[in-house]
């Protein structure tokens, strides 16, 4: 899997460290649930005014969020066998809402980019958290990739 990276905010200098950060979520994500489909997966990192406008325009919604998933499919986990180069999707993360995040609940940039990046993932792959039965299998998921990334909150 190709994954891209690109950067279109100044607030945060993105090390290679935190790309590195964001390029292990996303193969731990894809080897946890055995996707191993050619393709590719885009992440943005854009300021508070981007991703206000983006959550706008796609969500009605007049806020800046921390991460917004645009899939390329709807419940991907169940069609990946007939699908044969896999685009899919992108993910956009707040730089300023990685900071504010980091800082609120105490613990590096690294991690919050980490936790964004798997939530995300698991956005492009079809899960939710509208109800509390999917938000519950979602938070599982979530929980065991950091574990198994070694990210631990604090």
């Amino acid at each position: 899997m190709d994954i891209f990276i690109g950067n279109e905010q100044d607030k945060l200098e993105i090390s290679n460290a935190i790309e590195k950060y964001i390029i292990d979520a996303i193969e731990k994500i894809l080897a946890i649930e055995k996707i191993e489909n050619e393709g590719e997966i885009s992440v943005i990192i854009v300021d508070n005014d981007r991703i206000k406008e983006l959550n706008y325009e796609h969500r009605q919604k007049d806020e800046a969020t921390d991460v917004l998933s645009f899939p390329q499919y709807e419940n991907l986990i169940d069609n990946l066998k007939k699908i044969e180069y896999l685009v899919m999707g992108d993910i956009v993360i707040s730089a300023e809402k990685v900071l504010e995040q980091a800082k609120e609940f105490g613990h590096s940039i690294e991690r919050e980019f980490t936790y964004l990046v798997v939530h995300s993932m698991y956005h492009l792959l079809g899960f939710d958290h509208l109800d509390e039965e999917e938000k519950k299998e979602m938070r599982a998921k979530e929980k065991f990739a950091l574990e198994k990334l070694q990210i631990f909150r604090g």
